[in-house]
């Protein structure tokens, strides 16, 4: 496989003579293919074959130790104007940019096949999705593309029609640390990565292309590119209502993604249409619709179990590719709260000592194609996505937030959204713990300045009189005990319904300075062991807190100086000024 179009052709044939690999292959995106690429991975100890009698088709990787995360300390924002990057983002200038990491790539892939890899984000058809172009030395790259991606003949076609496509350069190079960089260059459309052969770094569809790149393209043309995940909530009724949720890495978006609603709540259902990415677009009649740019998940594995996330159990039994998980001695892939089996060997491949620390990484992955999921919606692949009636955010919050609440408007919306704040989780490399501002949960994602991507967020309320409701979340409130004080998991469909009661006018709330509060009586909590005490505690505000609170967010606001909004500005006063 060529292609016609001459802008790829030379840019490949550049990439070819720059890094000087041993073969240069097109890939198909085949089954035969993915296939072909296990095996010899299998063969050279890149994947070892996990018991194939329990796990079909299911494979393990191992990183080296040193990169099993993403470096946010490492990846740039390459703009001519540093202000355009913002204090949101490290930066570089793109000459020197260019410069610094070419040198790396000078000869990186001698002794490698490169490996080019067309690929769609999106439905192939959807007038909403975005191609791009992976060349990488990896395989292991390759096959979890093929899994995450429409890649191939199809998206190669695309790219031939529409002229246009993100160029990815990624190499593995010699996964050096002090030689491992990931720049993006919104300008140019392109992506350079290397040094690294974790998910984040190197699958450069996902987090690089999908929501840095992404969210430039979306400022251009009108649209948003966001960190969300997508679910469809159904009613015994067979009413069906979208909700798009925005969560900080391993606060529970891949469960809430995957719920199950419980017995208590007969005749719903719950449709995954995605669980990490939402491009968002205005539809002609000026509703917000939404498609999953990706097709498959690439989740975090610790703690998923038949009583967390049963879905999520169920579809890695079979055709997954697993990374840094431990191994039992019966070659079952075995990671933290799987609750059954033990680990012979931990996710370095050395035999088990609790001494070396937990079996499995803590940010070990699993990757899979989104059609393993039992709630998977075949809605999914419809060009035109699905209408939003709800948008979500949530933060992990041991204090302060409450359950649930509504913003007044798209503007207090906007301003919810860009005070999210949550505990840092093993997905970041670095201190684990730290509560920081994540607005949109989209702190390691927006390809430019923040003050700018508000701005844009609140253009959308002059475009458009039929945009969703807000919402925040807060699933992680504790007592002094340091308790959960809600449930969680399948339970969280009550809290989903009372935001479907508020976006149909069924149900009336509790104003306050903050937004609109759940009447705890309005919550459905039939059979659950939940004080009213509890409840009350749950969907009422500490005043002081939210004064500290909110003074804390201006200040923050504050630090994009010019580039803030006033609208933000002015929302985030005249709630201190409530609070007061």
């Amino acid at each position: 496989m060529m292609t016609q179009l001459s802008a790829l052709q030379s840019w490949v044939d550049q990439v070819a003579k720059l890094t000087q690999p041993d073969a240069v292959r097109w890939c198909t995106g085949t089954d035969a293919e993915y296939q072909e690429l296990i095996e010899s991975m299998l063969a050279d100890g890149t994947l070892t074959t996990l018991n194939q009698a329990q796990y079909p088709n299911c494979y393990l990787h191992r990183s080296d130790p040193s990169d099993v995360a993403r470096v946010e300390h490492l990846t740039f924002i390459c703009t001519a104007d540093e202000t355009d990057a913002g204090p949101n983002n490290n930066w570089m200038d793109p000459d020197a940019a260019h410069a610094k990491i070419d040198a790396l790539f000078d000869g990186c892939m001698q002794g490698r096949t490169m490996y080019v890899i067309p690929y769609c984000m999106g439905p192939i058809d959807s007038p909403y999705a975005r191609c791009g172009v992976e060349i990488t030395d990896s395989p292991y790259v390759v096959i979890n593309m093929k899994l995450m991606t429409r890649m191939g003949e199809k998206a190669l076609q695309r790219i031939e029609n529409d002229k246009t496509f993100v160029k990815g350069l990624h190499s593995t190079g010699d996964l050096d640390p002090e030689r491992r960089l990931i720049m993006h260059f919104p300008a140019e459309l392109s992506i350079k990565s290397i040094g690294s052969g974790y998910g984040g770094n190197a699958l450069l569809g996902k987090k690089c292309h999908a929501l840095r790149i992404a969210s430039h393209q979306a400022r251009q043309e009108g649209w948003l590119a966001e960190h969300m995940l997508i679910v469809g909530l159904e009613s015994p009724e067979g009413a069906i209502h979208y909700i798009a949720c925005a969560f900080p890495s391993a606060c529970g978006k891949t469960n809430l993604a995957m719920l199950i609603p419980p017995k208590s709540l007969p005749g719903w259902k719950i449709w995954t249409l995605g669980d990490d990415i939402a491009w968002l677009h205005l539809d002609d009649d000026g509703r917000l619709r939404a498609i999953n740019p990706e097709s498959g998940y690439f989740g975090v594995v610790p703690g998923t179990n038949e009583a967390t996330n049963k879905n999520a159990y169920d579809m890695i039994r079979h055709d997954t590719i697993f990374t840094n998980v431990a191994v039992t001695k019966d070659g079952e892939p075995w990671w933290e709260g799987k609750k059954n089996g033990e680990p012979a060997t931990d996710w370095q491949g050395r035999d088990f000592d609790a001494a070396n620390g937990k079996a499995a990484h803590p940010n070990s992955r699993f990757t899979v194609a989104a059609t393993n999921n039992p709630s998977y919606s075949a809605l999914a692949d419809a060009p035109q996505g699905v209408p939003i009636a709800a948008i979500v955010f949530g933060g992990r919050r041991k204090e302060l937030a409450p359950l649930v609440y509504e913003a007044k408007s798209w503007a207090h919306g906007v301003l919810v959204g860009a005070s999210v704040a949550s505990e840092t989780t093993a997905a970041n490399a670095g201190e684990v713990g730290v509560v920081r501002r994540d607005p949109m949960a989209m702190k390691p994602f927006c390809g430019y300045n923040f003050g700018d991507y508000w701005a844009h967020w609140l253009s959308f309320a002059a475009r458009s009189d039929k945009l969703p409701k807000i919402f925040h979340v807060n699933w992680f409130r504790q007592n002094a005990a340091g308790e959960f004080l809600w449930p969680g998991f399948g339970e969280n469909l009550r809290v989903l319904r009372w935001i479907i009661d508020r976006c149909e006018n069924r149900v009336a709330a509790n104003e306050t300075p903050i937004g609109f509060l759940p009447n705890p009586a309005d919550i459905d909590t039939t059979d659950l062991d939940i004080s009213a005490a509890t409840m009350q505690a749950l969907t009422s505000i500490d005043r002081a807190q939210w004064r500290a609170e909110m003074e804390s967010v201006g200040e923050y606001l504050e630090s994009y100086g010019d580039r803030l909004p006033d609208a933000l500005r002015e929302q985030q006063r005249n709630i201190l000024a409530a609070l007061r």
